[in-house]
């Protein structure tokens, strides 16, 4: 008996022919000149690009139809995330993506978005106009974090009883940019969400967050004295499970496009070992060089497989077991992947690998950002031991 319970794997016919549309289309807008070009920018993406992307549809690919979106589900996401990340293509479309699945998945996941107001919450028409401009374009993130431990399950925000809100959020993604935040909140001991436009936001109240990966970008904001408009406030008991559905959403789409990192990471290495000359001879005809990279190799397959499987078991309906187990595995996984593969990208360069102009700095850089975000390999086995082995 496999102590995994479910080994489900598909690739569906959306999801290829994404993936062939998604690869093709960041590999013609995002090549690594580009990306250079963008490091620097404040913005750190392509707005032209994003108002592509938009056009294809990929900010409401996992939303109803309802509200404007593809009702293709969050798994067809997963292969646009690993082409993404495969050509380091920046954007807020993650963060856009994930706020999106917080607000559905606290409505009651779109069943009409009626479900909103027997959780307990004000009626839905504001909701369902937040997902309509999300769905059309409208970049979202989500205001999650209180202090830098992505692992921490206490909330410090505050929405008091006159619906103002009174707390900081730190690393907030693509804040910068974000046409709405989706702020974690309690109230009376119980999580809220709270659905706050930037035009609510003083300037004052954002810092600029400087991140590892130079390709993203994150400021910490403060909500205190926002007031919540009528209708911006989801509870009930199905904010506690889209918070938790969230969690594992973001762990599994980061896994995603790092193993698409890791892959194009890869790519560059062996393209420098097959020109670099040492001795007389191509580096990469040295078998201390050849078999690191094809353990690389075996661990972005390994990577892929893990999220692939996650992807088979997401629904509209709360995660269950397998799914937690999936995603779990799939961050842990790739998370490792992408580190060990950036690690030897620097060193198969030689001196170069540890200068700025060397692309391998990118990915290495990417690694150490995306070991944390949404919990590090060592969080997702800690709760993984107690899935697997406390049963």
């Amino acid at each position: 008996m496999s102590v995994l319970g479910n080994t489900a794997l598909s690739f569906s016919d959306d999801q290829s022919m994404i993936m062939d549309v998604s690869r093709a289309f960041c590999a013609d807008k995002s090549p690594v000149s580009a990306v250079r070009g963008l490091l620097e920018t404040d913005a750190g993406f392509d707005v032209a690009v994003w108002r592509e992307m938009v056009d294809m549809g990929w900010p409401g690919m996992a939303l109803p139809e309802s509200v404007g979106g593809s009702g293709l589900g969050v798994d067809t996401v997963v292969p646009v995330l690993e082409a993404m990340g495969r050509a380091l293509l920046g954007g807020p479309l993650l963060s856009t993506l994930l706020a999106g699945q917080l607000l559905l998945r606290a409505a009651g996941n779109g069943t009409g978005l009626e479900a909103s107001s027997r959780a307990g919450s004000e009626p839905s028409g504001f909701l369902h106009d937040t997902l309509s401009s999300i769905a059309a374009g409208a970049p979202a993130t989500v205001a999650l974090l209180d202090g830098a431990d992505w692992g921490a399950q206490t909330i410090r925000c505050e929405l008091s009883g006159d619906s103002t809100l009174r707390g900081a959020k730190q690393q907030v993604w693509d804040a910068a940019v974000a046409e709405w935040f989706v702020v974690v909140a309690q109230q009376a001991g119980e999580p809220v969400l709270v659905i706050v436009p930037k035009v609510a936001i003083e300037p004052a109240a954002r810092r600029d967050k400087v991140l590892i990966d130079a390709t993203r970008r994150a400021q910490s904001v403060d909500f205190t004295g926002v007031l919540a408009a009528d209708g911006a406030v989801l509870r009930g008991p199905q904010v506690v499970s889209a918070l938790r559905d969230v969690r594992l959403l973001g762990a599994l789409l980061l896994a995603a496009e790092a193993g698409g990192s890791a892959a194009s990471c890869l790519n560059t290495t062996v393209e420098y070992l097959k020109t670099r000359k040492q001795f007389g001879k191509l580096i990469g005809s040295y078998q201390a060089l050849k078999h690191p990279c094809v353990d690389i190799l075996m661990a972005i397959d390994t990577t892929r497989s893990f999220v692939y499987h996650a992807a088979s078991l997401l629904g509209s309906d709360p995660l269950g077991h397998d799914a937690e187990v999936a995603c779990r595995m799939a961050k842990a996984q790739a998370t490792e992947t992408l580190k060990h593969a950036g690690d030897r990208a620097v060193q198969f360069h030689g001196g170069m690998g540890f200068t700025w102009e060397c692309d391998a700095q990118l990915y290495v850089r990417r690694a150490q950002w995306v070991q944390q975000a949404y919990g590090d390999a060592q969080h997702h086995r800690k709760h993984l031991a107690q899935l697997l082995l406390d049963r």
